[in-house]
This record gives structure tokens, C-alpha cells and sequence, in this order.
């Protein structure tokens, strides 16, 4: 059963968001079981496309020294560092939090998988996740607010990161429709805080991006060819990775012509 789930996500507000603040999941993350295993399969795959530390380093993605503690297990970037680790080394987003929580490596033929017996545990994980998750969105402020944008993004990045493992687990449970079913809940409250935040007066770009390309059906896939961009790109803005370059002006474009703007 995938560590990362097996203890849902805990939520805390003094009172409710709207006055005591929402301050985020309470993860150990440097010592959670599968990092190490999440560290050598990146250093492993960084390795297979002869990349060097001293050059991923150059590149500004993260310093030698906390690269060095990521692929001996010792630490855990965070979701905007491996969001760009795994754009570098081919992976798609959440791939690192998917192989950290008991997923398959990509290209490895002898992942964990999911069996009939865990599968109900992580189903029942998974829910009990959601429920916390919901408890924060009811007690999220006024979409008006001066803080809502800032912990909505907050329970958001919890969606995220649950919907990765998530995905993970139901890519290794051999069709698993518990675990099938548990990845539509997520997705589906994912989508309706996303759409929420969105219309809000403080919206940021990747919310933006994901609720209008979303409306007009586009895949993440599809919204990257109008940018003759890659897919990852969109996956990343819409994670709040900020764009580079002048990508920012053609992404809102694109939102403005999705929009009928």
C-alpha cells in the first residue's frame, strides 16, 4: 500500500480558513518511506541520458549539494524542483511523488503492482484523503477574500499531489475499478476548485489556463500545440510553475481566444 496515502493528508485551521488560515499538509517529506527509491530511480534515469550532476546544477534547476542529498534519499524537492526534474529527464509531472508512494519507474518492467488486497486499503485511504480535502474547501473564505487565493492554491497542490499517487496506483492495479473510480473523485473535485479559484479576483495564470482549456475540451496535449509547446509545459504553468520567457503573453492569449475573448 502506497506510504504517501497510507496516512491521509492532514489539514489544519484555527477555527476555519477564513480566520485561523490554512496552513497545508502535515508530511514529514524528507523521511517519508520511498524517498530514497524516488531518488535512485531519478539518478538512475539522469545517469541513462548522460546527464551530470555538475550540469543539471549549471542549469539553475537546484544546487549540486541538495541535488546530491534528492538521489541519496536524504531530502525532498519540492513540487515546483520536480516538476522541472522530471520535464528534464523525460518523466511526466508527478512521476517522482508516483515512484516515492510505491509506483511503477518508468521503463522498468518490474514495478510493485497493486493487488486485490491492497486495493480496498488504498481506496479507503484515498477517501478519507478527500474528506480532509473537503473539510478544507468548506472552510475556505469568501472567493473575495484577500487569503482565498493563496489557500485554495494551498489545497489544491493536495489534489495534486493525491491525484498522482493516485493515478499511480490505479496505472499498477491491473483495473482496479475502486481505484478507478477513487481517481475520477479526485479528478472531479480537483476540477471543481479549479473552476472556482479561476473566477476569483486573484486567479492565477495556471488557473486560468487549466479551467479554459478544460471548457473547450482541449487536452493538455492539444492546448500545447497552439503554444508549439510541449505538453509538460502546460502541466507545469498549471501547477504554478511559472512560464519562461514570453511563453506568459501566449498563454494568456490562448486563454482569451478559448475564452471568445
Amino acid at each position: 500500500m502506497p506510504a504517501a496515502i497510507a496516512r491521509p493528508l492532514a489539514f489544519r485551521c484555527a477555527g476555519s480558513c477564513s480566520d485561523g488560515g490554512y496552513t497545508g499538509p502535515m508530511l514529514d517529506d524528507a523521511s517519508a518511506p520511498g524517498t530514497a527509491r524516488a531518488g535512485a530511480a531519478f539518478a538512475s534515469r539522469r545517469q541513462e541520458l548522460g546527464i551530470t550532476q555538475r550540469e543539471l546544477a549549471r542549469k539553475g534547476f537546484i544546487t549540486a549539494s541538495s541535488l546530491i542529498a534528492f538521489e541519496k534519499g536524504r531530502s525532498w524537492p519540492r513540487e515546483r524542483t520536480r516538476a522541472m526534474l522530471e520535464e528534464l529527464v523525460q518523466w511526466p509531472a508527478g512521476t517522482l511523488a508516483g515512484i516515492r508512494a510505491g509506483g511503477g519507474v518508468p521503463g522498468s518492467s518490474s514495478g510493485p503492482t497493486v493487488d486485490a488486497v491492497d486495493a480496498p486499503l488504498i481506496v479507503g485511504a484515498v477517501d478519507v484523503a478527500l474528506s480532509t480535502v473537503g473539510a478544507a474547501i468548506a472552510n475556505l473564505p469568501a472567493d473575495d477574500h484577500p487569503k482565498f487565493a493563496e489557500y485554495a492554491g494551498a489545497v489544491l497542490a493536495d489534489l495534486r499531489r493525491l491525484e498522482a499517487i493516485t493515478a499511480r496506483a490505479m496505472r499498477t492495479s491491473q483495473g482496479s475499478a475502486g481505484i478507478i473510480k477513487s481517481l475520477a473523485a479526485v479528478r472531479r473535485r480537483y476540477d471543481e476548485l479549479m473552476t472556482r479559484a479561476a473566477a476569483a479576483p486573484e486567479a492565477t495564470l495556471g488557473q486560468r489556463l487549466y479551467t479554459a482549456r478544460r471548457r473547450a475540451n482541449l487536452t493538455a496535449a492539444e492546448a500545447a500545440v497552439a503554444l508549439a509547446a510541449s505538453a509538460e509545459l502546460i502541466i507545469a504553468v498549471e501547477s504554478e510553475t511559472p512560464p519562461p520567457g514570453d511563453t506568459r503573453s501566449r498563454i494568456e492569449e490562448l486563454i482569451a481566444d478559448l475564452n471568445g475573448g
